[in-house]
């Protein structure tokens, strides 16, 4: 059994920051990408980030030179640092991440439960 658990989502303010993170546990023999989803009241879910196990990292357009993706591989968490934040970021963020339970298994994506970030004066 796997499971994701986000932290850090709350209200702030237009212009201000907030730090989310996910940590993995269970029985996990590896992790692949790791990535933050979010989705906004009547829209789809969209990508905002992600990460490979190398550290590659991959932005949508909307979020680029505002929001870094990290990741601790020794402690199975991903981090959403956010910078500058608008009231369009407004939404449930989502983790995710490809796991592998065994050396033979075959990867497969796991979710957080969500955590509501809400920009506001």
């Amino acid at each position: 059994q796997v499971q994701l658990v986000e932290s850090g989502g709350g209200l702030v303010q237009p212009g201000g920051s907030l730090r989310l993170s996910c940590a993995a546990s269970g029985s996990i023999f590896s992790i692949n990408a790791m990535g933050w989803y979010r989705q906004a009241p009547g829209k789809q879910r969209e990508l905002v980030a992600t990460i490979t196990s190398g550290g590659s990292t991959n932005y949508v357009d909307s979020v680029k030179g505002r929001f870094s993706i990290s990741r601790d591989n020794a402690k199975n968490t991903v981090y959403l640092q956010m910078n500058s934040l608008k009231p369009e970021d407004t939404a449930v963020y989502y983790c995710n991440a490809d796991i592998r339970t065994g050396p033979s298994h075959r990867v497969y994506r796991y979710w957080g439960q969500g955590t509501q970030v809400t920009v506001s004066s």
